[in-house]
């Protein structure tokens, strides 16, 4: 009888412990939300991407890398004031010329644009244009306007009434809010690779260009809509 007690208060006990002092859930609640993030960005690539009249077709093909930046609304990840995440993935091997890559996870931060017009939350769609523009944005925080030229990208099935600034930017930024598609102004604002979110995502330590550029990891279940999406759109280097 006594032997049966003791049992029960060490039961007792051991419930009380474990109430104080759960076993830590954050790790499995990160890579939840970052898997959440690149399937979010595959909803919005699509959408965008399966309307004929929003991004010009010539200005995707010659695009080295896009980057899809969901809304907080569809993605459930945090906005402030000025700071999304998303992803980016870059065609892959010399010259960019290979199958879109593995998504690298990206943080957009800045002051003066709106992440909500109304309480109505926006997706942003980044063209990165050029190698040095992609080398730059994989490698450390790049302020746009200043460490890369960036400029409103057009809307319309060609790119013939696009400027010589636009043609010339290496970063043509797209938003998306209220059903309204349109070119616009993200210069001031920052972009950075988003390593810690990619050591969630893949369950190691890997930097943004070695996904990229080094196929360092294999392109994880969550991101086949969006690398479908891209591969559907734009198979082939235009340039």
């Amino acid at each position: 009888m006594r032997r049966a007690w003791h049992l029960c208060i060490a039961a007792t006990l051991a419930g009380l412990l474990s109430f104080v002092n759960p076993a830590p859930l954050r790790a499995a609640d990160d890579d939840t939300k970052e898997t959440d993030r690149v399937r979010n960005a595959g909803k919005v690539a699509k959408e965008i991407m399966d309307i004929p009249d929003d991004i010009p077709q010539d200005l995707i093909n010659k695009a080295d890398c896009v980057i899809v930046l969901p809304s907080v609304l569809k993605a459930a990840f945090i906005v402030g004031a000025s700071y999304g995440r998303g992803v980016m993935s870059c065609r892959t091997g010399e010259n960019f010329r290979g199958p879109w890559s593995a998504p690298s996870m990206m943080a957009l931060e800045g002051g003066s644009f709106g992440f909500q017009i109304g309480g109505q939350a926006t997706d942003f769609v980044l063209l990165i244009m050029n190698e040095r523009g992609a080398g730059a944005i994989l490698s450390s925080k790049v302020k746009l306007g200043a460490d890369a030229s960036a400029a409103a990208g057009p809307v319309g099935r060609t790119a013939a009434a696009a400027t010589d600034v636009t043609l010339r930017a290496e970063v043509l930024t797209y938003s998306r809010s209220r059903g309204l598609f349109a070119g616009v102004s993200l210069e001031g604002s920052t972009l950075r690779p988003d390593n810690d979110a990619n050591e969630r995502l893949y369950g190691k330590k890997v930097e943004a260009k070695a996904i990229v550029f080094r196929k360092a990891v294999p392109i994880p279940p969550s991101a086949k809509l969006l690398i479908a999406t891209l591969t559907k759109h734009s198979p082939h280097h235009a340039k």
